[in-house]
């Protein structure tokens, strides 16, 4: 597992945790999924800009 799938991976849970404390999961779990996309691209751009 890579450094960059567990960030996406935590955001999933978190945004999870936060949907079920909304009484609805499934919406966190998008949210939280794109939210992760976001940071693994901020964080582990590997480009030669």
């Amino acid at each position: 597992m890579k450094k960059d799938d567990i960030i996406i991976y935590a955001c999933v849970i978190i945004g999870a945790g936060v949907g079920l404390f909304l009484d609805n999961a499934f919406p966190g779990v998008l949210i939280g999924l794109g939210i992760g996309y976001l940071l693994k691209i901020m964080l582990f751009n590997n480009t030669n800009e």
